[in-house]
């Protein structure tokens, strides 16, 4: 099988849902809500794709519960994230101590070890934060905050919160210009292109990015920082006191080089680029079904997230397996070296591979809502 996996190019017939030609749904993209649109090219388009409708998960959602209500089975919280969070946690204030006070390593030990055990770490503690601000681990709001806070001990910087903030925004308002903070910033566009050296500098700084345009959308929309962002900013700068003190300056900057591989170019960090970045026409969200999900608790299910915000990471292989006729008749991935090699190597792939919508698009998509649940409602009736 192909690390990138176009439907029509899987050697095995697939069916997509039925749909009686009778009934017709006021949204085109049904049942599986593709768009037409046809991706941005660098060096040929000079900004994102284009979508005139709004983006594709709520209807989706509401598409496949018409078909499999017991979908919703699924919903509710996993525990066993907050002992993989403290296990990992344990770990990697144990490597830093090791680092700092018991073994003075080479560098290249020290490198290998940040690399290969605290990067992938650190992702799995990515999801974690994921998790806690989607309220998936814990069943009340503060202590799934409480979770993130936790999980943050183990990143230099205060992450948890303001990722809960800009990560339910990218939910909302997907590929919404100007509300959408997961969207590139005009000059990533500009400079990056398709050059294969800027981009594999841009993934490089990945990790800054990701706070930059937090800080743009911030300062442009006049935002100001939640008592809770607040609070993770003083507790991340009480927490990197206490482990520079107790496990050194070798110690703290074993985590810090930790968080900046394990969100650049690291095996795990392809997923970043895997989600959202348009690798063929009319899709903006792509999953990925590799081994890889196992460590990085199936963050590569990303369809299936958008889909269902609800459901637990431990359920989300399920959630595909119920659904089939929908998930495995979209493209995915099932490499994330492959996204990163493709990405960094193919000229018709760059930062401006997205797709936008204005606000009025979104609207005037989000108005079928009322019309498609008629629509769902006739379909069930004739079945």
């Amino acid at each position: 099988m192909p690390p990138f996996v176009e439907i029509e190019d899987k050697g095995e017939p697939v069916t997509a849902p039925a749909v009686d030609p009778k009934l017709k749904h006021p949204d085109h993209r049904y049942p599986l809500f593709v768009g037409k649109w046809k991706r941005s090219i660098p060096y040929v388009d000079d900004d994102f794709a284009h979508e005139d409708m709004d983006e594709p998960h709520l209807k989706r959602k509401h598409t496949i519960l018409g078909d499999h209500p017991e979908v919703e089975k699924l919903y509710g919280t996993e525990i066993r994230t907050l002992y993989v969070t403290i296990a990992i946690t344990v770990v990697q204030l144990s490597l830093a101590y090791g680092f700092g006070r018991v073994w003075q390593a080479p560098f290249w030990v020290f490198f290998l070890v940040a690399y290969v055990v605290g990067a992938t770490l650190i992702g799995a503690i990515g999801v974690i934060i994921h998790e806690a601000c989607h309220c998936l681990i814990m069943p009340t709001k503060s202590h799934n905050r409480y979770v993130g806070l936790l999980a943050n001990v183990s990143l230099p910087v205060p992450i948890a919160q303001s990722f809960r903030r800009y990560h339910i925004e990218h939910h909302t308002w997907q590929g919404v210009e100007g509300m959408d903070p997961d969207l590139p910033l005009d000059w990533e566009k500009e400079l990056i292109k398709g050059n294969s050296l800027t981009k594999l500098l841009w993934i490089l700084i990945y990790p800054v990015m990701y706070v930059v345009r937090g800080a743009v959308q911030q300062h442009q929309r006049n935002m100001k920082p939640s008592k809770w962002e607040i609070i993770n900013l003083i507790f991340t700068v009480c927490t990197d006191i206490i482990i520079q003190q107790v496990c050194g300056w070798t110690g703290l900057g074993y985590l810090m080089l930790s968080l900046w591989l394990g969100y650049s170019l690291h095996p795990g960090a392809a997923h970043f680029i895997q989600e959202h970045y348009t690798f063929g026409d009319g899709q903006e969200t792509y999953s990925y079904y590799g081994v890889l999900n196992i460590p990085f608790m199936n963050i590569g299910y990303h369809n299936e997230h958008h889909d269902f915000q609800k459901i637990p990471w431990t359920k989300l292989p399920e959630l595909r397996s119920i659904a089939s006729e929908y998930y495995d008749t979209l493209a995915y991935h099932t490499s994330w070296i492959f996204v990163h090699w493709k990405f960094i190597l193919e000229p018709t792939l760059g930062a401006q591979s997205r797709v936008v919508r204005t606000y009025e698009e979104f609207k005037k998509g989000r108005a079928m809502l009322r019309p498609m649940r008629i629509f769902e409602e006739m379909k069930r009736k004739k079945d």
